[in-house]
């Protein structure tokens, strides 16, 4: 998985198509991430003490790495990674400028 946590995304495709935001959380066993405020959900949550009210809370849930792509720091668009060999040490490239991604 090329895309890692606190990577700047864009959402490609789904209900939150073009809104940006940055990873909190990446899961590359499920191909999932949580990207701040993407995906939101309501949650209810029962009341647990005596005295205590229920809540609704907004939660965000996991969106799969195929809907989204890594902002390029130059275009600041969407772009493609590739891996690039420097010195022994594989090197995320966005393919649209060419420049070297923060790991």
């Amino acid at each position: 998985m090329k895309i890692r946590k606190g990577d700047n995304v864009i959402v490609i495709a789904g209900k939150d198509k073009g809104i940006s935001g940055k990873v909190l959380h990446a899961y590359p066993k499920t191909s999932t991430l949580i990207v701040d405020g993407v995906n939101i959900k309501k949650r209810h949550r029962r009341a647990t003490k005596s005295g205590q009210h229920g809540q609704i809370i907004d939660k965000a849930n996991p969106i799969h790495v195929s809907n989204v792509q890594l902002i390029d720091p130059k275009a600041n668009k969407g772009t493609r990674v590739r891996l690039v060999d420097k010195n022994g040490k594989k090197v995320r490239v966005a393919i649209k400028s060419g420049t070297e991604l923060a790991s």
